[in-house]
Parts: C-alpha cells; sequence; structure tokens
C-alpha cells in the first residue's frame, strides 16, 4: 500500500479544477482545498475527505483514491450547483492532472449526492470520484 501520492493528487486535482475556464467561470477563484475564515461566496467548490485502498502488486506500489469535490451554493435552487457540479465532472473525469509524484493511471467518476443546506436555502452537490495512482 501506498498513501505517498495522496498529497499529490489532491494538489493536482486543485489546479486542474482551479484553472479550467468553465469552472472558473461560474465559480471565479472560489475553488478551495481549505475553507477561508470570514463570510463564504455564494457559488464555491471545496476538496474534501479521501479514502485509499491498497492496490500495489508485483509491478509496483500503487492504491485506488476516492474522494469528494463539495459544489455548495448559498442561493435557493439546484440549477447553478449543478451547473457548476457539471463543470466539474467535465474538468476531471479522465483528466491527466500533473503530480508531483507518481501518475494517475485513471480518474473515474463514482456517484453524487445532492442536498438541501440552511433550512431549504443553500445546496450541496457531492461529487464522488476514484482514482487509480501509481507510485513511479
Amino acid at each position: 500500500m501506498s498513501y505517498a501520492i495522496s498529497a499529490a493528487l489532491q494538489a493536482g486535482v486543485y489546479q486542474t479544477l482551479y484553472t479550467n475556464p468553465t469552472v472558473s467561470g461560474l465559480a471565479g477563484i472560489n475553488v478551495y482545498d481549505a475553507l477561508p475564515s470570514g463570510p463564504l461566496p455564494d457559488l464555491y467548490v471545496s476538496l474534501g475527505p479521501d479514502v485509499a485502498q491498497d492496490a500495489s502488486d508485483k509491478t509496483g506500489r500503487g492504491a485506488w483514491h476516492r474522494f469528494t469535490v463539495s459544489v455548495v451554493s448559498n442561493t435557493p435552487g439546484f440549477a447553478k450547483a449543478k451547473d457548476l457540479a457539471v463543470a466539474v465532472c467535465d474538468a476531471l473525469i479522465d483528466a491527466q492532472p500533473t503530480l508531483s509524484r507518481g501518475r494517475i493511471v485513471g480518474l473515474y467518476f463514482d456517484r453524487a449526492t445532492a442536498t438541501r443546506r440552511d433550512a431549504d436555502e443553500g445546496r450541496q452537490i457531492d461529487l464522488r470520484f476514484k482514482a487509480r495512482v501509481e507510485d513511479i
């Protein structure tokens, strides 16, 4: 098992989303690895938790990483959040983010959950992805 690529994968996913023109067209600079202090914008993307599972074999060390990217809207209705969630999916599915260590063998969409927040005013869409990585 190798968790060694976790930080590199997170940085690569963040960079891919932050620099994607469609994501930035909808969220602006509001793509976060850690939420800032103070008031949050009405629409933003936040990197969430991840789980890693061993995928090592006789050819080398590797892992499956399942990670969450959340799209949060502080306004009623799902339309804006869903538009941004689509952009996030389009940016990540089959993407090859540059990693500072290792490489991505594949990056796939796993599932999404859309929920209401804050007494029906806000919305959140949690997108779960899985990445197969190798430590080369």
